[in-house]
């Protein structure tokens, strides 16, 4: 079983930037695949970023350029910069955790951006 503790969240306006980061607990941490995803009311969840436990990374088209996750496995700890930011990438996001079929979601934390 993994627990995460999300932070970072918050206000920001258009142009703005945010650091989420997501504190996981377990000694094999480095192991799992980690990502970020959001949902936005009314809409699905749907991904934002991933990162491998080999730090292959991908991102998804819209926040592409944007946005850089990564991860520091001394921390436990994986981080979601957002620069840039728009109006639609209000969200909540979550942080995940994937091993060997096995799904882990965080609580979510909120980031809305408005001016």
């Amino acid at each position: 079983q993994v627990q995460f503790v999300e932070s970072g969240g918050g206000l920001v306006q258009p142009g703005g930037s945010l650091r989420l980061s997501c504190a996981a607990s377990g000694s094999i941490f480095s192991m799992y695949d980690m990502g970020w995803y959001r949902q936005a009311p009314g809409k699905q969840r749907e991904l934002v970023a991933t990162i491998t436990s080999r730090s292959r990374k991908n991102y998804a088209d819209s926040v592409n350029g944007r946005f850089t996750i990564s991860r520091d496995n001394a921390k436990r700890t994986v981080y979601l910069q957002m620069n840039s930011l728009k109006p639609d990438d209000t969200a909540v996001y979550y942080c995940h955790a994937a091993l060997l079929g096995a799904d882990y979601w965080g609580q979510g934390t909120q980031v809305t951006v408005s001016s």
